[in-house]
C-alpha cells in the first residue's frame, strides 16, 4: 500500500488530500473561491491565482493533521500540472515541488483530465481497462477510450464550447449565481423541457464531434425575447444539453467494442444527465460508472489517486515538470476545426 498527497489548483478550487493504492481516503478537503468570481460570472484567473498561493499551504497542514500522518511517511506528492489556469496550475504544481523536494519523495506531475479520467476507478474496484469515457466538465467535452493509464484514444471532442462553459454561460443570461451548472439544474425542476425551441448542434451529424456554441447562443436569443419564463428556458436548455450528449455518446458506442461507458467531469455531477446516459448505456447492453457528485467536481482525491495508479506503473516526474495551460490526453488525435483544438 502506498499513501499519496494530492494536490488540485487548476481553476478556482483548492484542494488537498491523502488517497492511499488501496482506495482509502484518509483525509480531504476542497474550498471554493464563488463568492470571490461571482460578481464577474465566471472565473477571474488573477484573483484564482492569489486565492490558491493563500490558502493551499493550510490545506496540506489540515489534510496532514486530519489524518495524522507526517510528510515523511507520504510515498509521493502527486499535483495537477495542467491542463487549467496557468496561474493556477504553477501555485499548486509548485506546491507539490517544495514538497518533493524537501521530503525526498517523488513527484508525479498529473494531468488534471487524467484525474478526471480515472477517478471513477478510486470507489470503485471491478471498473477495468478498457472503457469508453465521456469526459464534460467547464473547460472540456471529449469522449474518449481509456485502455490504460497514461493510455487514451479521442474520439470526440467539442469544436467550440464545452458543455460545462454552456450551462455557466447559460445561467449568467438567466441571472443566475456562479457556478451555473448546479442553478441551471434546480431552476430546471420548476419548468417544462419542451416549453421553448431549442437548437441540438450536430445532432444525428456523422461527424463525431460536439458544438454548443449555437446552443448557448440561442438562449441568449430566447432571454432577450422575453416571452418565455426563466425556468422554461433552463429545462430545455438542460434537455438540449442531454440529448447532445445522448446522440454524441450513442455514435461512440457505436464504434467503441468498450464494455463499459464511465462518464466523470463537473457535468457528471447533473443528476438528469446522468440518469439519461445511464439509460443509455443499458439500451446499448454496456455497463455504466460514473463517480459520486463530489468526485466529478475538482478535487484533490482523484489527483492523488492518478498519482497513485502512474506510481503503480512507474511514472514518476522530475522537478523540471513544466505547468501547462494546454495539455491532451491523446497528442496523436487529429485537430479539429474551431477552438477543439485545446482538447
Amino acid at each position: 500500500m502506498t499513501l499519496i498527497l494530492g494536490l488540485e489548483s487548476s481553476c478556482d478550487d483548492s484542494a488537498a488530500a491523502l488517497v492511499t493504492s488501496d482506495r482509502q481516503i484518509l483525509a480531504q478537503v476542497v474550498v471554493g473561491q464563488n463568492k470571490a468570481h461571482q460578481p464577474f460570472g465566471g472565473v477571474v484567473p488573477e484573483i484564482a491565482a492569489r486565492a490558491h498561493v493563500e490558502v493551499l499551504p493550510g490545506l496540506v497542514r489540515q489534510v496532514l493533521n486530519d489524518a495524522g500522518v507526517e510528510v515523511a511517511q507520504v510515498d509521493a506528492i502527486a499535483a495537477t500540472a495542467g491542463p487549467g489556469l496557468i496561474g493556477g496550475v504553477m501555485v499548486g504544481l509548485l506546491t507539490g515541488k517544495g514538497l518533493a523536494l524537501a521530503a525526498g519523495k517523488p513527484l508525479v506531475a498529473v494531468n488534471h483530465l487524467e484525474g478526471h479520467a480515472l477517478s471513477p476507478r478510486l470507489v470503485d474496484p471491478a471498473l477495468g481497462f478498457p472503457y469508453l469515457l465521456l469526459l464534460a466538465s467547464g473547460g472540456h467535452c471529449q469522449l474518449l477510450e481509456v485502455c490504460g493509464v497514461g493510455d487514451y484514444r479521442r474520439l470526440a471532442t467539442t469544436i467550440d464550447d464545452a458543455a460545462g462553459e454552456a450551462f455557466d454561460k447559460a445561467a449568467k443570461l438567466l441571472g443566475l449565481p456562479y457556478p451555473g451548472g448546479p442553478a441551471i439544474e434546480v431552476l430546471a425542476e420548476e419548468g417544462d423541457a419542451d416549453a421553448v425551441p431549442l437548437p441540438r448542434p450536430l445532432f444525428g451529424s456523422p461527424e463525431p464531434h460536439f458544438s454548443f456554441a449555437g446552443l448557448k447562443s440561442a438562449v441568449q436569443r430566447a432571454v432577450v425575447a422575453g416571452t418565455h419564463r426563466p425556468a422554461d428556458i433552463a429545462a430545455s436548455f438542460q434537455q438540449a444539453v442531454i440529448d447532445c450528449l445522448v446522440d454524441r455518446t450513442a455514435r461512440a458506442l457505436a464504434t467503441s467494442n468498450a464494455p463499459a461507458l464511465v462518464v466523470a467531469g463537473g457535468v457528471a455531477a447533473n443528476g438528469a444527465i446522468r440518469a439519461a446516459l445511464a439509460s443509455l448505456a443499458e439500451r446499448h447492453g454496456r455497463s455504466f460508472a460514473v463517480p459520486p457528485s463530489w468526485l466529478c467536481t475538482d478535487n484533490a482525491a482523484m489527483i492523488a489517486w492518478a498519482g497513485a495508479e502512474r506510481l503503480a506503473v512507474g511514472a514518476v516526474d522530475g522537478l523540471e515538470s513544466p505547468a501547462r495551460a494546454r495539455w491532451p490526453l491523446d497528442p496523436a488525435a487529429e485537430t479539429v476545426r474551431g477552438a477543439g483544438v485545446k482538447a
